[in-house]
């Protein structure tokens, strides 16, 4: 305990000067940090410039006169946490600059004294001191504001060299101690003296009243006296005139009950304002005082502490005792009828606390880390001054009973009821509040929604946060009065709305369950300047995005944007800051992403519906389709007639039009003589009972070449066009070069329908024969057409087209009409 003390002493100590006094002066400086390298001396490399050195926790044990010669600049030097045994100011004699020299915690047991004309900060505390080291020359050092010293006895010479300097801090650590003459102390002049006893040792109570007669503010450090209070030894009656303290602060404290109350009666018949009790353990009887013999003139200890003294706030923290059992009522008694500002009595275990007897002038009560339950204070009419009341980390379960307790507390501004077991229900009736409370801070506790129903109507700040809070309920009891309101590390799983809070500016709704905020926060709670909704789990889509545009439009209200802002779901965008979660409007806004793709589908139907109309490709898929249909029957109904053989020269297509020069001209003058030409012609070879798209293309097929007669009557026949397009399949799907075309009379282009593109195309590209008007040409042109249609047909096929002349009827001709 007394290690762990004295590392925690030191550690406020030299944290707390170093930083007030010596960072304004050394704000960017060089500092050389040498702290815990294991160092066994001053190493010799330090930076010449350097202007702070620290070599504390090392094993330096000696500090030679040269080492810190050439650091002309040095002003803070931490040697601390060594193990040197002997100091020689001289040492420093060349840095000149030096303000701040820590060398406690070592094992010093002498000192060789040179002037530092300029330090201001000089701590030789936790060393081996038989005296204290105070040098003559440290008369002079009229800047030195904290002086740290160690010793082992105290004599009223010790102090004579620097009685006359006005110090700010005079620490004195008395490890071993065995000697100490009375009124040592108040030959000091310092404003805060901090006492550091021997943690083994009975307390010599002379430090504790000297010191109350030497500075403004006391601290003493572990009063232990094991001894029986009848040899505790009362302080002076001249001793009350002389008390300069208003601050007293004594920590680690283990005597029994009656020494602590002679103590406080010392203080509370003083100047002392602050009185500050820490890890306190008190042990023997809890009786009344009058039983106490020395103070004799007062009937009872209430009495004393009803009429009022110069202190304002006591504060006790760690309180334990001893005893098994002692009367608890003495004890509530007593402090209840302080007539204070301020009680704080944390971490005590306590179970209750009475109610004061009459009107109390306690504003502020701290009774947190305890064991009160809810009967504490109840039907309390005497606290009327209160205004502030901590209650956090009890064990209050009921919210109702709470309101309860406040409810006759008319001065009340603040109530803590923290880290609780508070509930609330329904069932326990309605609450009623201080109308002056305006802060209630409810947090980690384990209220629900219905706790809404259960707030002060003039509430203007409420921390809820950490409890199992799921929505806001609606149509509760609007809060016109509320400005802020914490909900943080819930289960929210929305922002809640504004209708009840129409004042609300601050609201905090951070680690709860919200993945998709609400768009329209803003729209329904126009007064709030800020929002804290970071640490949600947000779910990274289009129903996001409505909440980043809000953001955008805020104006800087969220708080904690963006770095609090993180894409949870989906997974591969988790971690992903909002800030950078980016979707198209397309993407998230359905109406129009129905509206496009309608709007292409319609561009792409207009895109294949104009070339298709145009070229007439629905008529080239139908005659496609009919011409697989035909294929396909043919090679399931006649398997023998797969392997097709010619037929005939040619077959003719022309229009019915000009059929009387196809049957006065063409046949007569390719059929007669010898070796006649076979021709196929739809009136006499068309096979009845088969359809007609079916016979062209048997026809076609049984024929070597297809004649085509051209002229303006053929492109206004659709069957015409039937065929040829039959024969220009063929010649693509065969290969082959058997198509003639005869232009019997001239076709302008503009006749030629726009879906005859095949006829276009086949014009353009095959040489086709004209019809001479000359009659002396007739000759050259037969002989042309008949080289072309003429080969040898096989024989079988010959007498075959015989029979098939005898079979066709005129029939054929009236259905076929062009």
């Amino acid at each position: 305990m007394g290690s762990l003390t004295s590392i925690y002493v030191f550690a406020c100590v030299f944290l707390s000067i170093l930083w007030n006094n010596i960072q304004p002066t050394v704000e960017n400086k060089i500092t050389a940090n040498y702290s815990g390298h294991l160092l066994t001396e001053v190493p010799k490399n330090i930076p010449v410039h350097t202007h702070i050195l620290d070599l504390s926790h090392n094993s330096i044990s000696e500090i030679t006169n040269f080492r810190f010669t050439s650091l002309s600049d040095l002003q803070v030097l931490n040697l601390s946490h060594n193990l040197i045994t002997e100091l020689d100011f001289s040492a420093f004699m060349f840095n000149q600059d030096l303000e701040y020299l820590d060398l406690s915690h070592n094992n010093i047991w002498t000192a060789y004294c040179q002037l530092l004309a300029r330090l201001r900060h000089l701590d030789l505390s936790f060393n081996k001191f038989t005296v204290l080291p105070i040098c003559q020359e440290f008369g002079i050092m009229f800047h030195l504001e904290y002086l740290g010293l160690s010793a082992m006895m105290i004599r009223r010479s010790d102090f004579r060299y620097v009685a006359h300097l006005q110090l700010d801090t005079v620490f004195l650590t008395l490890e071993d101690f065995s000697l100490y003459e009375p009124l040592s102390l108040t030959a000091l002049n310092t404003r805060s003296l901090h006492i550091v006893f021997a943690t083994n040792q009975n307390f010599n109570f002379s430090l504790l009243y000297d010191g109350m007669s030497t500075s403004e503010k006391l601290k003493i450090v572990n009063l232990r006296y094991t001894l029986s209070h009848k040899d505790f030894p009362s302080p002076s009656l001249e001793l009350q005139k002389k008390i300069k303290t208003t601050d007293l602060t004594l920590d680690t404290v283990d005597l029994e009950w009656t020494v602590i109350l002679q103590i406080f009666l010392l203080v509370w018949d003083s100047s002392v304002e602050h009185l500050t009790v820490r890890n306190l353990i008190f042990r023997g009887p809890v009786v009344e005082l009058t039983e106490y013999k020395h103070v004799p003139l007062l009937r009872s200890l209430e009495q004393l502490l009803s009429l009022g003294s110069s202190m304002k706030a006591l504060t006790l923290e760690r309180v334990r005792n001893k005893l098994y059992y002692f009367n608890q009522e003495i004890l509530y008694r007593q402090f209840s009828e302080m007539n204070i500002d301020s009680l704080t009595i944390h971490d005590a275990c306590m179970p209750h606390m009475l109610c004061p007897k009459k009107r109390s002038s306690f504003q502020y009560i701290n009774f947190s880390r305890n064991a009160l339950t809810d009967e504490l204070f109840q039907n309390c009419d005497t606290l009327a001054n209160l205004k502030i009341l901590i209650l956090h980390r009890n064990k209050f379960e009921s919210l109702s009973k709470v309101s309860f307790m406040t409810s006759r507390m008319k001065s009340l501004r603040y109530l803590d009821m923290s880290s609780n077991l508070l509930r609330n229900s329904r069932a326990e009736g309605r609450c009623q509040w201080a109308d002056s409370l305006a802060e209630l801070d409810l947090s980690s506790n384990q209220l629900t929604e219905a706790v809404f129903e259960c707030l002060p109507a003039n509430i203007n700040k409420v921390d809820l946060q950490n409890n199992q809070i799921a929505n806001v309920p609606k149509g509760i009891a609007e809060l016109h009065s509320l400005q802020e309101l914490n909900l943080a590390s819930n289960r929210l799983a929305d922002l809640p709305g504004c209708r009840a809070f129409t004042g609300l500016e601050i609201l905090n709704i951070e680690r709860n369950l919200i993945l998709t905020p609400s768009a329209d926060f803003f729209e329904t709670c126009p007064s709030v300047k800020e929002l804290q909704a970071g640490q949600n789990p947000f779910k990274c889509s289009c129903e996001l995005q409505d909440f980043l545009r809000l953001e955008r439009q805020s104006g800087g209200k969220l708080s904690g944007w963006p770095e609090a802002y993180v894409c949870k779901y989906p997974e591969d965008l988790s971690g992903t800051q909002l800030e950078d979660f980016h979707l198209t409007e397309l993407a998230c806004n359905t109406t129009l992403l129905l509206v496009t793709a309608l709007l292409l589908t319609l561009v792409l139907v207009a895109v294949v519906a104009f070339p298709c109309i145009y070229l007439d490709v629905p008529w080239y898929v139908r005659m496609l389709w009919q011409w697989t249909q035909t294929k396909r029957r043919a090679w399931h109904d006649c398997p023998e007639e797969r392997e097709t053989a010619l037929q005939f020269h040619a077959f003719i297509s022309y229009s019915e039009r000009d059929s009387l020069w196809v049957k006065n001209e063409l046949i007569p003058n390719l059929e007669k003589g010898e070796g006649c030409i076979q021709l196929c012609q739809h009136e006499r070879n068309f096979i009845p009972g088969k359809s007609i798209v079916e016979n062209i293309i048997n026809c076609i097929e049984k024929s070597y070449k297809s004649i085509f007669v051209l002229s303006p009557n053929f492109v206004q026949s659709e069957w015409c066009h039937y065929e040829l397009y039959f024969a220009h399949h063929r010649l693509f799907s065969e290969n082959s070069n058997s198509l003639i075309l005869i232009l019997l009379e001239p076709i302008p282009s503009y006749v030629i329908p726009a879906r005859y593109h095949k006829l276009k195309a086949l014009m353009a590209k095959r040489t086709y024969l004209e019809w001479p008007k000359e009659r002396s040409k007739h000759a050259l042109f037969w002989a042309n057409l008949r080289a072309a249609v003429n080969i040898k047909l096989p024989t079988s096929f010959e007498t075959d087209e015989e029979q098939s002349d005898v079979t066709s009827t005129s029939s054929i001709t009236q259905c076929l009409i062009k």
